[in-house]
């Protein structure tokens, strides 16, 4: 069994699938870790996604957290680390990308890292330093109605140094578009000059396979999943990966109902739940209903169980900004939140132990992470995409599961059927 050649961290548990996802497409064997591992057994894979909760909680946390897989993946033998944020760059006012990259790099004595969220595969691009979301600068976006990290500003460079000491330059697209020798010089450039951390454009696939290149050899990266994709080809270069994407990607058949679980109030997953309402039957959860108790989980897992014997169901809390806003008003932020997570966590044991739900699609960081947590899931073998940056997995809990743990932004309008017509 050959050691992991590249260790990544990420700050939610979606966007673990999503790199995890990336790099499996590129042709790495790769596992997600549900936090940091307890045990020192290293799982036999080209990478190692470790996926943390840690994008909303206390920065001390979350640098804690960070530190703490980093030493588990330096232990296991990784050779390259990444930090994988948001392609929106989501963040809370006191970060935590700008704390917890500080740390990664201090611990690894890197004085240099590229910050790139891109993935044009998605509608993430970086212009001059601004991230557009489709055709709209970031703060334009629905992503300014975030409940839990509202991006206000589309400057890149300026969101990171509000989060960081360090210095914060540019690579801009001329540079890019030449190709992995003027972005290496680039980078040299920025470093030669005091800079820590550079952001990098990127407008399409080619660009981040240029940037992959040029990121050889480079201790830390941080990002979003797009900049992965040249990370794989590098390892090959050097003789030290031979795996074959299809190979990669090969999940063993899981039988068992479907079911879909959302807590995301995105656009996108808002646009997902009335496509499935528009042809199927629904059941949605409400905040101040379930601030009042149980009864509401309860009746949510009567409604499912009469049903999913014959057809996958759909429990949703997702909402407009505006009910979510009412909600938010009336019981506190961080207490609306948790009452959805621990609803739709319950529910998810309920249908995998009493109800024989083996197929679960999950849409929202939280949210997955409230429901994996549940489920005792600890590890994901990652499979094939479903669409870009959500992949079919297989957890390791007390049932084995097929589990796709959606971001709230990512898919199309029919992901939610497409995805349980596709599970293993």
């Amino acid at each position: 069994m050959s050691k992991p050649l590249l260790g990544c961290i990420a700050d939610d548990f979606t966007g673990g699938t999503d790199l995890a996802s990336t790099l499996v497409r590129g042709g790495m064997r790769t596992v997600q870790i549900i936090g940091v591992p307890m045990q020192e057994e290293v799982p036999d894979a080209d990478a190692i996604v470790i996926a943390l909760k840690s994008r909303t909680c206390d920065p001390e946390e979350a640098v804690r957290e960070s530190l703490a897989a980093l030493e588990w993946l330096r232990k296991a033998g990784c050779e390259q680390f990444f930090f994988k944020y948001c392609s929106t760059f989501d963040s809370t006012a006191k970060g935590n990308i700008g704390p917890v990259a500080d740390a990664l790099a201090e611990a690894l004595g890197v004085d240099f890292a590229i910050a790139c969220p891109a993935f044009p595969e998605n509608g993430r691009t970086i212009y001059k330093g601004y991230l557009f979301v489709g055709d709209v600068l970031l703060n334009e976006s629905g992503m300014r109605n975030h409940p839990l990290t509202p991006m206000t500003d589309a400057n890149l460079a300026r969101v990171l140094r509000s989060q960081t000491h360090a210095k914060v330059g540019s690579v801009m697209l001329d540079a890019v578009s030449k190709g992995p020798a003027a972005i290496t010089a680039k980078f040299d450039a920025l470093r030669a000059d005091g800079v820590k951390y550079a952001i990098v454009d990127a407008v399409t696939d080619q660009d981040l396979l240029s940037i992959g290149a040029a990121l050889s050899g480079h201790p830390l990266v941080t990002g979003g999943s797009g900049v992965a994709m040249g990370l794989p080809e590098n390892f090959r270069s050097a003789g030290k990966l031979s795996a074959a994407a299809s190979t990669a990607s090969t999940l063993p058949e899981i039988t068992g109902h479907g079911a879909v679980l959302s807590g995301s109030c995105s656009v996108a997953t808002n646009g997902q739940v009335e496509h499935w309402k528009a042809s199927r039957q629904a059941f949605q959860l409400d905040a101040l209903e379930l601030a009042n108790g149980d009864r509401q989980i309860d009746e949510a897992i009567a409604w499912a169980a009469q049903r999913v014997s014959a057809e996958p169901v759909l429990i949703y809390g997702s909402a407009t900004p505006e009910i979510v806003k009412r909600a938010q008003e009336k019981l506190g932020v961080e207490k609306a939140g948790a009452l959805m997570e621990r609803a739709l966590a319950t529910i998810a044991r309920a249908l995998v132990e009493q109800h024989g739900v083996r197929k679960l699609v999950v849409a929202g960081g939280e949210t997955s992470g409230a429901v994996v947590k549940a489920l005792h899931v600890s590890a994901l073998r990652i499979g094939a995409p479903i669409d870009p940056g959500v992949p079919w997995t297989i957890g390791n809990g007390k049932e084995q599961l097929a589990l796709a743990l959606k971001s709230g932004n990512f898919g199309t309008k029919d992901f939610f059927e497409k995805a349980l017509a596709l599970a293993p």
